[in-house]
């Protein structure tokens, strides 16, 4: 129904129930209207509603023919959005009300037989629920995808040397396959969190009603299998009113986020011209309009500024939670825009990242001399003093920072230094500190558990891959 403008305030009234004799303000509709993005909600709303029928006429509460209808109406429903034809309203304010009505014009009475024993407080949350556990499902499979590229690239440059950082100062050689499996340990527990944020979240709102449950004989237990919730939850005003399954999740994609920007940063300084340790392609690269030269990582960078929105999203959605009594209230309304837009760029980043990772060619021989400086074989020569010459590792320190500060005076490498230059500062030290001071001797020694010893970066690929399922 419209009034003499031409609006559908009638139709919003009449929705609402007998309460209400005028329609709401402009802005009124403007700042309550839901529909614009909570539309995206359609198959879970669906899919719960249908679930709601099955169990009121199982239970009695409506008639198996009232359910018949309804369920052959929301199929046909499901279908008409799904092909573009479905014309959604404003002023039915949001998803449940939209298919409500037009479920009322298709079938007639028994459309106003499908909310008996619920209430729009737990439809909505129902449908949260379901759709984050499908959006988790699928960016986890998403981090799976990353997790084999990296360790497909762990098992293809397990001997590739390269310098280690601390400080982003050169620190102790390592090798690519052994950082790549640094993330892909990161990823696992990413993956890890996500599990048990959807584990927590994996129980049913539906049948808590407005917020004290209701008289009508339903069984719960049901419509949580139905809709594949381990189980009920417990206690009807939590039901309605808990968004910390949104808040966890967001905890958890704000971390993914920054795994995924300490990646793409790392990315984008060994794709720059000062390293060159790895090259990109042009499927994920781009040019520049004035400099013909020019390839820029620019996937990499938008993956670095994605947990700008990811953790935004996070402290949007616990600042609207943070001073809310028991139950619902409409500032609730406000968890789903932030979480779409949470899913999105995340998903975004994964996929992205996924595929740099795997287009990405390691340069063996820009890594080998990256080497060259910086004195990564310091450590290596600090123990040798210690296994071999027994001495305190204060002292080996001390000793070593001794012959190091040498080397840089001269401008060579410690390896370049002779006998005579080293002894000059241990006159203990033999010929046999020189089978310890090249990148490859070192990466070779790193045999303890989680070292960087190629062999042991193989066997930890072949472990990640069984332990991640990948």
């Amino acid at each position: 129904m419209t009034d003499t403008k031409g609006n559908e305030k009638s139709t919003a009234n009449a929705m609402w129930g007998g309460r209400f004799s005028a329609g709401p303000a402009e802005i009124m509709e403007k700042i309550n209207a839901s529909i614009d993005f909570d539309k995206r909600l359609y198959a879970q709303d669906i899919q719960g509603s249908k679930a709601h029928a099955q169990m009121l006429a199982k239970q009695g509460i409506i008639s198996d023919d009232d359910a018949a209808q309804i369920l052959k109406g929301l199929d046909q429903i499901k279908g008409e959005i799904e092909a573009g034809t479905f014309e959604f309203s404003r002023a039915l304010e949001d998803i449940h009300m939209n298919v409500e009505a037009r479920l009322r014009e298709i079938i007639g009475d028994p459309a106003g037989r499908l909310h008996t024993g619920r209430s729009r407080n737990d439809q909505v949350i129902t449908d949260m629920r379901l759709w984050l556990r499908d959006a988790v499902d699928g960016i986890d499979t998403r981090l799976a995808a990353l997790q084999d590229a990296l360790i497909a690239q762990a098992e293809q440059h397990a001997d590739v040397v390269m310098p280690g950082y601390t400080h982003l100062q050169t620190a102790q050689p390592v090798t690519f396959g052994h950082h790549m499996l640094a993330y892909a340990e990161m990823v696992g527990r990413d993956r890890g969190r996500l599990a048990d944020c959807r584990k927590r979240m994996n129980e049913c709102p539906l049948g808590s009603a407005a917020l004290a449950g209701t008289s009508f004989p339903i069984d719960r237990e049901a419509t949580a299998k139905a809709l594949g919730f381990d189980r009920p939850m417990a206690n009807s005003m939590d039901g309605v009113s808990a968004r910390d399954f949104i808040m966890e999740f967001l905890a958890a994609a704000s971390i993914i986020s920054v795994h995924l920007s300490r990646l793409a940063e790392e990315i984008v300084i060994w794709a720059s011209d000062r390293f060159r340790f790895i090259e990109l392609t042009d499927a994920f690269t781009t040019g520049s309009s004035i400099m013909p030269q020019k390839r820029n990582p620019d996937a990499a960078e938008l993956v670095r500024a994605k947990p700008g929105r990811i953790i935004g999203s996070l402290v949007s959605i616990l600042t609207v939670m943070k001073g809310l009594p028991m139950t619902f209230a409409k500032d609730m309304q406000e968890d789903k825009e932030p979480l779409f837009d949470a899913v999105e760029s995340l998903i975004l980043a994964v996929e992205a990242s996924a595929g740099m990772v795997a287009d990405m060619k390691p340069r063996p021989d820009v890594l080998r001399a990256a080497l060259a400086a910086g004195f990564p074989t310091a450590t290596d020569l600090a123990d040798w003093l210690v296994r071999v010459l027994g001495m305190p590792f204060r002292n080996a320190h001390h000793v070593t920072g001794a012959i190091v500060a040498l080397a840089e005076k001269k401008g060579v490498d410690i390896a370049e230094l002779s006998l005579e230059e080293l002894q000059s500062v241990e006159s203990a030290i033999t010929q046999d500190i020189y089978s310890v001071l090249s990148p490859e001797s070192s990466i070779q020694s790193r045999t303890s558990f989680g070292g960087t010893a190629p062999d042991n970066v193989r066997a930890a690929a072949a472990e990640a891959r069984k332990r991640f399922s990948v």
